[in-house]
């Protein structure tokens, strides 16, 4: 596990978890959780040892958004060694369509309560008949998961949603004409921003249709687009970028927003994410 943890990361880590613990008006007293593509790299080469990394961080909570190679049981029983829990799992938009059984049980088999999908394929601008399609597959898949699985699907927007449409955009028409019983949302607060949305302004508008969030920061004097695509470097130290985080995580909090999972793809992961976890835990109410 090559640069994945250090005793410097252990220490600094057990203390900020003891600072969790103790801080009275912290906006996050709690821990956040962790997505395994921050550490992607690492899970797939030594996963026992990448989760022996979290567990020193304090980390006990994961979204899960690829098995590296293992098996459901394999997982779930390395978790349950270091006392960490898998709340959500992540899938491919072909999975999710025409593997929705095998999506269902290996969610259950890992103990996560939500079952998301990241992107929805398409060419060039997203467009009103692929929100329809998009749509319509939603609330049908959404349907299957929570009635014959007990799990709620979340949709993780990406950018490219936030195309024009009406009084409001594409991503507005996903969110109203999707069935809240079996539709809610995971919301990328970077893959919000970065198109021009507002996400503190969409949390109060769409309240607890978000049930989940990815934590994260863009570099700044990066301009955004509705690609849905920036360079990898351009995620950046929680409090470094551009994002106002502590309005959008108070208005996440305010919305309800059950899970809290901090995600870098930088190539710097590793010295980035102790400063994003101090960040979140001098955060004030």
């Amino acid at each position: 596990m090559k640069r994945s943890v250090s005793v410097f990361a252990i220490l600094l880590f057990l203390f900020s978890s003891s600072l969790f613990a103790q801080t009275k008006n912290a906006m996050f007293p709690e821990m956040p959780g962790m997505v395994s593509y921050t550490y992607r790299n690492s899970l797939s080469k030594d996963l026992p040892a990448t989760l022996d990394t979290l567990q020193a961080m304090g980390i006990t909570d994961m979204e899960f958004s690829s098995l590296f190679g293992h098996s459901t049981t394999d997982i779930k029983m390395e978790l349950d060694k270091r006392g960490m829990h898998c709340s959500s799992f992540g899938v491919g938009y072909k999975d999710l369509m025409e593997k929705t059984a095998t999506v269902g049980e290996n969610a259950k088999a890992l103990g996560a309560e939500y079952v998301r999908v990241a992107w929805v394929p398409h060419t060039g601008a997203f467009t009103l008949e692929a929100a329809q399609q998009t749509i319509a597959d939603f609330n049908a898949v959404g349907k299957v998961l929570k009635e014959d699985y007990g799990l709620t699907f979340c949709y993780h927007n990406h950018g490219y949603e936030f195309e024009p449409h009406g009084d409001g955009t594409l991503f507005d028409l996903i969110v109203q004409e999707t069935n809240p019983a079996y539709v809610s949302f995971e919301m990328d607060i970077l893959w919000t921003f970065f198109p021009g949305a507002d996400p503190a302004a969409l949390l109060t508008k769409y309240g607890d249709r978000f049930k989940l969030m990815h934590v994260k920061d863009l570099r700044k004097g990066i301009v955004g687009n509705m690609s849905g695509g920036t360079p990898t470097e351009n995620d950046v130290t929680l409090g470094t970028g551009q994002l106002d985080l502590p309005a959008i995580l108070r208005a996440a909090k305010k919305a309800g927003v059950k899970h809290f999972y901090i995600e870098d793809e930088s190539p710097i992961y590793y010295q980035q994410v102790p400063k994003s976890i101090a960040y979140l835990q001098n955060l004030k109410k």
